[in-house]
């Protein structure tokens, strides 16, 4: 084997320096019978360095998973900014994305699995979500509905859990996350009756659009927000019933009927 004339120079050194220093006697055999020369020199590496992964660390979620757990993760990502959409609960490619970007950051594998490791220090970094931080673009479990709204064709609206549940006698049919009106224009409470549905209404006080409106009190109605599909609760509306799922919207308004109940409680 032809050997490099940097490293041959580097020997013939270390050789010299172990005659001077032992005499004439050979260098010592190692275990694998090459000769052990008491210097040792370290030759420049060209590999690139990869953080090796921590010893005793556990996946916790990786894509595919789903649940609070998953929630709660993608609720601090994006308290770090590195999540914007969410959370959903489900581990999907963008969290996965999310993920590696943050264990890059701070020197960590960039598997895109949350391992133990990565809780520890996203945990440190962050602070314990709040309830509609968890469900920022809705997803949140219905509240039981209220007495009222047990009989008959209703749309029950429960402030406490931010839903509304489209219910015939008893039986739910339909539920959604809705968006209500903020301190100073807040939505009425109690029990009211569709009065007048418009398909494509646009507001004549605020000059906004409010699709499949349905009018339940003066000028409050159950609609389809655009603003609440884009930004979830971060906003608020004037008064009005905001819904975000233009699908599950446009079912309900082709199903309920002028006289059908509304019955908005906490």
């Amino acid at each position: 084997m032809r050997i490099p004339g940097r490293t041959a120079a580097l020997l013939a050194s270390a050789a010299a320096l172990a005659v001077a220093l032992g005499g004439c006697k050979p260098p010592p055999e190692g275990a694998d019978g090459k000769p052990r020369y008491p210097v040792h020199f370290d030759t420049p590496s060209t590999r690139p360095h990869t953080p090796a992964p921590a010893t005793g660390t556990r996946v916790l979620f990786s894509r595919g998973d789903s649940g609070t757990g998953v929630r709660e993760l993608q609720a601090r990502l994006r308290q770090v900014r590195w999540l914007y959409d969410g959370p959903t609960g489900e581990y999907d490619d963008l969290t996965e994305k999310a993920v590696s970007g943050f264990q890059g950051k701070r020197g960590l594998p960039r598997t895109g699995r949350t391992d133990t490791v990565t809780w520890q220090r996203l945990l440190a970094m962050t602070h314990r979500p709040g309830r509609w931080e968890l469900y920022l673009m809705g997803g949140q479990p219905a509240a039981p509905p209220d007495p009222r709204c047990l009989t008959g064709r209703v749309l029950c609206v429960s402030k406490t859990s931010r839903t509304l549940r489209w219910m015939i006698d008893g039986r739910t049919l339909t539920t959604v996350s809705v968006r209500f009106g903020s301190q100073y224009t807040p939505t009425r409470e109690g029990v009211f009756s569709i009065y007048w549905k418009s398909r494509h209404h646009v507001s004549t006080l605020y000059d906004s659009p409010m699709p499949y409106a349905m009018f339940f009190s003066g000028g409050q109605a159950i609609h389809y927000s655009y603003d609440f599909a884009a930004r979830g609760y971060a906003g608020g509306s004037h008064g009005c019933v905001n819904v975000r799922d233009e699908t599950a919207i446009a079912a309900l308004f082709a199903q309920v009927r002028d006289g059908d109940r509304v019955v908005v409680y906490r």
